[in-house]
C-alpha cells in the first residue's frame, strides 16, 4: 500500500494546530506539527463575535499553515473549526474568506462530531481499559463530555463553557477572588446538569482527561517531581493529590507568578485557572485516586477517521 501525506488543520478557540503525517498502513507518522495561540475567541467569545484582530491573527496563522502544506506538497487537507466560529455571527464570511484566499475547506463541526472526534483520539492514544470512563476536553469555547469505555460512546454532550468563556465571565481579578470561585461552581453546577445526570446513569469510575490543560497540568506535576517525559509516550497518569495541590496553587497566584512555575507554558497560564476549577469541580462528582491524560484529543481523532476511510478504500 502506497504511503500517503495528509494535513490537519485544528482551528480551535484558544490554539490552532497544524499536523502533518503519512499514512501508512493503517498507521500515521508525524511529519511536523506546530501549535499557535490565536486567541481566535478572545474579546468576541461571549458576544458570538470573532473580533478583528482575532481574525488576523487566524489569517496569518493559516497563512503560513498553508506554506508548509505546499512545502511539503500535501493536497489531502482536513481543516475544521470548533466553538468558537460555530457560534460566530461572522463565522461563515471568515470560513468563505479562507476557501477563496488560501484554498483551505474549513469543516465548521458540530459539539456533537467534536466529542466524537475527540473520543476517537483517545482511544487511539490507548488511554482506555475495559472500564467505563468519563472522558473531557476542555476548549477554549466549548467542553466535550464522553461517558463510555474502548468499544463504545454510551453517553456524549458537549457544553459551551470553554476556558475563554469562563475567564471572560468569572476571573476578574488576579489571583481570582473567592467570592468568583463559589460563583464559577454555582455556574457549572448550573450548565452541567446533563452531564451530573448522566453520571449518576452510567457510574463512570475513572477519569481520561484530553490535551489541553490536562497536558499543561501533567507537565508541572513531572517538572516538580523533576522527572521528564518520554517522547512518544501518549498517556500520562495525575494522583488527585497531586492535581489537587497544584489547583490550590494555581488559585493563590497572579499571572507572572503562574508563569513562574516549572511546566507551565504561556499560551495556558490565563486559562489555566478556571480549567483547573472545573476540573475540580468535577472531581466532586466522579472521585477517582488519579486521573488520565491523554496526550491525543481531536486532530488524532481526525487522523483515526482518516485511517479508516484509508483502510477501506
Amino acid at each position: 500500500m502506497s504511503t500517503r501525506k495528509a494535513a490537519v488543520i485544528d482551528m480551535g478557540t484558544n490554539t490552532f494546530h497544524l499536523l502533518l503525517v503519512e499514512i501508512n498502513d493503517g498507521d500515521f507518522k508525524t511529519i511536523y506539527k506546530e501549535k499557535i495561540p490565536v486567541k481566535l475567541g478572545q474579546g468576541g467569545i461571549n458576544q458570538d463575535r470573532i473580533a478583528p484582530e482575532a481574525l488576523k491573527r487566524a489569517y496569518h496563522t493559516l497563512r503560513h499553515f498553508r506554506n508548509m502544506i505546499d512545502g511539503e506538497k500535501i493536497e489531502h487537507v482536513f481543516a475544521f473549526a470548533t466553538s468558537a466560529v460555530r457560534n460566530a455571527k461572522n463565522g461563515q464570511e471568515f470560513v468563505d474568506e479562507v476557501r477563496k484566499t488560501l484554498n483551505i475547506d474549513i469543516k465548521v463541526i458540530s459539539g456533537e462530531e467534536e466529542a466524537m472526534m475527540i473520543y476517537e483520539g483517545i482511544k487511539l492514544s490507548g488511554s482506555l481499559n475495559g472500564q467505563t470512563e468519563l472522558m473531557m476536553d476542555i476548549g477554549g469555547g466549548s467542553v466535550e463530555f464522553i461517558i463510555g469505555n474502548s468499544e463504545e460512546v454510551f453517553w456524549k454532550k458537549s457544553f459551551e463553557i470553554g476556558g475563554q468563556r469562563l475567564l471572560e465571565l468569572f476571573h476578574h481579578h488576579d489571583p481570582i477572588l473567592p467570592d468568583e470561585i463559589l460563583r464559577l461552581y454555582d455556574y457549572l453546577e448550573e450548565k452541567l446538569q446533563p452531564l451530573l445526570e448522566a453520571i449518576k446513569t452510567y457510574k463512570p469510575n475513572s477519569l481520561v482527561g484530553a490535551s489541553g490543560t490536562f497536558d499543561t497540568l501533567t507537565d508541572i506535576y513531572f517538572e516538580s517531581m523533576l522527572q521528564c517525559k518520554l517522547t512518544g509516550q501518549h498517556v500520562f497518569e495525575l494522583p488527585s493529590p497531586e492535581f489537587h495541590r497544584i489547583h490550590q496553587m494555581l488559585l493563590t497566584l497572579n499571572r507572572e507568578e503562574r508563569l513562574q512555575i516549572p511546566g507551565m507554558i504561556p499560551m495556558r497560564v490565563d486559562m489555566i485557572v478556571v480549567a483547573s476549577t472545573l476540573i475540580d469541580f468535577i472531581l466532586r462528582y466522579v472521585p477517582v485516586d488519579s486521573m488520565t491524560c491523554s496526550h491525543y484529543a481531536l486532530k488524532e481523532g481526525a487522523i483515526s477517521t482518516l485511517l479508516k476511510q484509508v483502510t477501506t478504500s
